[in-house]
């Protein structure tokens, strides 16, 4: 009994000394995670903030990314929303799809850009049939939306087919029983059970859109007022005034973060983010 009991207590004490080496390794990445954003808003004055937004090239660019990222939310959610219920369908070849939905996440966003430039250029895959047709996209706003929706769509699509997956059987069973289309089903069943985890789906890659860099200078540039996102303002900034450059990129981690609030009071499944 006396080496049962000693054996209960030593496994106790290896449990406690994982548990607290568990937690010390967790609160090192918190720390890891939190001393370099605490470090850039610490860097900048509240007035630097205020004079930095009111600066004409910053007003431009969050102006800009504010009105490209919306119209790319409204793309995603429009083409986004019915991929994603296909994919939480059995359908054959799904896996292989989900694989090519969800690239554009895992893909170094220059290489996205490179290959919308090559798609879309005038010298690319569809350049000559867009050129007949008098529709030039690269280096242009519409080339920011386009980039912003391929490095963003695959957040989007991943939340809405994991929210679709979940869907009560019974209720589908009781709009067949009811005779409802399928169409009817999934706008006036589905869809508004859907909303609250969709719209936390979408601020998640308007974060993702709003914060989008690589695939947006290598596909449209750096051209103010025209192309110049803010994470590009930012990029341009630190070669010039990197007081400017730390007060935009506060201004940008501000709307990055509350748009993942609003993530997470929506209920946006977590094991899909």
């Amino acid at each position: 009994m006396s080496a049962s009991f000693n054996a209960s207590v030593a496994a106790r004490a290896r449990d406690a000394a994982l548990g607290a080496g568990a937690y010390l390794l967790a609160a090192f990445f918190v720390a890891f995670i939190f001393v370099p954003l605490f470090a850039l808003v610490a860097r900048v004055h509240p007035s630097t903030l205020l004079a930095a937004a009111h600066g004409t090239i910053v007003r431009q660019a969050l102006w800009l990314s504010l009105e490209t990222s919306t119209a790319s939310l409204f793309i995603i959610a429009l083409c986004g929303t019915p991929l994603a219920a296909l994919l939480s369908q059995p359908i054959r070849g799904r896996a292989v799809l989900e694989a090519l939905v969800t690239l554009p996440v895992v893909l170094p966003p220059v290489v996205g850009g490179l290959a919308l430039l090559l798609a879309f250029g005038r010298a690319g895959l569809l350049g000559k049939e867009l050129n007949a047709l008098g529709i030039h996209i690269p280096f242009t706003t519409a080339a920011v939306v386009l980039a912003q929706t391929f490095v963003a769509a695959p957040l989007y699509i991943s939340v809405a087919r994991g929210v679709f997956a979940r869907v009560d059987a019974n209720t589908l069973q009781a709009a067949a029983v009811l005779r409802a289309s399928t169409a009817y089903t999934f706008a006036r069943v589905i869809i508004p059970a859907a909303i609250p985890a969709l719209l936390g789906g979408l601020a998640l890659s308007w974060a993702r859109a709003l914060g989008e860099f690589g695939a947006t200078i290598t596909f449209a540039g750096n051209l103010p007022g025209v192309t110049q996102t803010m994470p590009v303002a930012v990029y341009m900034a630190t070669q010039i005034d990197l007081d400017a450059a730390i007060a935009v990129a506060v201004i940008l981690m501000l709307l990055s973060y509350g748009a993942l609030l609003l993530v997470r009071a929506c209920g946006a499944p977590s094991e899909s983010l």
